[in-house]
């Protein structure tokens, strides 16, 4: 299979403009950055896939080696961004796939113009020992994780709505919520832990490309303390708070993330 049918690449927008690469979190998939594309499609040729074992990718290419760990999402970034040949992209990494950016940037800084973490967390647990708050205790990070084992469904519909917070928009919780359900469960527990136990704090000193970290003003995920340990740790990068609130700015405030994703890029060109 090729790389573009494996994690269901798309290409959009303004070709031969400024490359953005849109990837998705946990229990997403592409469809999550809808709403972003046609603002930055004027101006950018935007490129959007899915996780393997996410969305439309193909299932078949998924295996528990390769993916009990960022190192084979990391990966497939790199192999997406060689395959499609477009010069150095933006990376737009949210959540989970911030540190994907940061693994495949300080692995390969040549393929990258620069990087935006979007809600991006380097640990979510905290770590007494040395003051980091992750916004999770490692015994709330198991009851999460028992949680999920227990039943998949359950927990889909109980944590969509904290994870994407804004309580008075419910048909955003519930967007979210269906797209957690859609995900293979068997895929969805070990990603969960991908996403919930990696630990990559002492990566991020290795970047070495421009950074803007945007993180919300209110996020039960990635607390404000985390996107600045994030800034604080990549040389020369920049942080920005939104105003949205909640962990997925993309769908609560598009033309806000839209708007932070197109002046970083212009100011790199």
């Amino acid at each position: 299979m090729t790389v573009r049918d494996r994690n269901h690449v798309t290409v959009t927008g303004r070709a031969g403009g400024p490359v953005v690469m849109l990837a998705h979190g946990f229990g997403c998939d592409q469809n999550m950055w809808r709403l972003v594309v046609p603002l930055l499609g004027p101006d950018f040729t935007v490129v959007l896939f899915d996780h393997v074992g996410a969305g439309r990718s193909d299932l078949s290419a998924w295996s528990k080696e390769r993916y009990s760990s960022l190192e084979g999402y990391t990966e497939d970034v790199l192999e997406i961004c060689q395959e499609l040949a477009l010069g150095p992209v933006t990376f737009v990494g949210h959540s989970v796939s911030a540190m994907m950016g940061v693994l495949a940037a300080a692995r390969k800084p040549e393929a990258f113009a620069g990087l935006v973490l979007l809600a991006p967390s380097p640990c979510f647990v905290d770590d007494p020992e040395t003051g980091y708050r992750g916004g999770f205790s490692a015994e709330d990070i198991d009851e999460l994780l028992e949680s999920l084992d227990a039943n998949y469904l359950g927990w889909s519909g109980a944590m969509a709505p904290v994870i994407m917070g804004n309580p008075e928009r419910p048909e955003l919780g519930e967007e979210l919520t269906n797209s957690f359900c859609r995900t293979d469960p068997d895929i969805a527990r070990v990603f969960a832990r991908v996403t919930f136990l990696s630990d990559n704090r002492d990566d991020l000193a290795e970047v070495t490309v421009p950074t803007l970290v945007a993180q919300c003003s209110s996020d039960a995920i990635a607390p404000p303390e985390v996107g600045a340990f994030v800034q604080a740790r990549i040389p020369g990068s920049r942080l920005v708070t939104l105003n949205a609130t909640g962990h997925c700015p993309q769908l609560a405030a598009p033309e806000e993330t839209a708007d932070a994703i197109a002046a970083f890029v212009r100011a790199g060109h």
